[in-house]
């Protein structure tokens, strides 16, 4: 009697444990799927809140994070008006320190993350932030790089950051052309670690290269 409980439970335990692993598939597949269509109007909150109610769900899953803060510092870009990145910025920053503080440190696509909220930082006041963040967004796909040379983000970040710096800096379309061939060539080759993990950047790719053609 006793062994037939102790079967139960355990029957009962992994049922429990697929199906909320199953629920936690879906929601991430229909959530990262929407990232793509709000790249046109640019409005990320919502989703960002989303990945971030997972994330408060599970508990023991980086992923969630890592997608609210990507959703989160995503709206720093494009925008005309940078006086609210900062904001933004430190929004980011909690969630992508949540995700690390799960994973732990030494993974490349955090570091990228951590890039691009550097920059966030640094396009609310070029002049006087370049030094400072310009270098912290340089040292974390320096990093990026190394943890993960497969990985094309890092190099599509690094491209654009060169595409929009001036010719006299050492930037411009010319300059930054070779790395998006380098970008284009690594995501062609790319492989997903899991069907959750990080995916975006290709069309980023595409867009930039588009601008080469006569």
């Amino acid at each position: 009697m006793k062994k037939s409980i102790l079967t139960l439970a355990t029957i009962l335990l992994v049922a429990t444990s697929f199906g909320q692993s199953e629920k936690y598939m879906n929601s991430m597949k229909q959530n990262i799927a929407q990232i793509n269509l709000l790249m046109q109007n640019r409005n990320f909150t919502e989703l960002a809140n989303n990945f971030a109610r997972i994330g408060d769900a599970e508990k023991d899953k980086w992923l969630p994070y890592y997608y609210a803060a990507y959703c989160t510092i995503s709206q720093a870009y494009g925008n005309q008006d940078n006086s609210n990145n900062d904001a933004i910025a430190n929004k980011a920053t909690e969630y992508i320190s949540k995700a690390e503080s799960i994973l732990g440190t030494g993974n490349s696509e955090i570091n990228v993350i951590k890039s691009m909220i550097a920059t966030a930082q640094m396009l609310a006041d070029p002049q006087s932030r370049f030094m400072t963040y310009g270098t912290q967004s340089t040292e974390f796909l320096k990093k990026a790089k190394v943890l993960d040379p497969t990985n094309p983000r890092p190099i599509l970040l690094e491209a654009q950051n060169i595409f929009y710096t001036p010719e006299t800096f050492g930037g411009g379309k010319d300059a930054a052309h070779p790395l998006f061939i380098e970008a284009q060539k690594l995501f062609d080759n790319f492989k997903m670690e899991t069907d959750l993990s990080p995916d975006w950047g290709k069309q980023n790719v595409e867009y930039f290269l588009s601008q080469y053609k006569n």
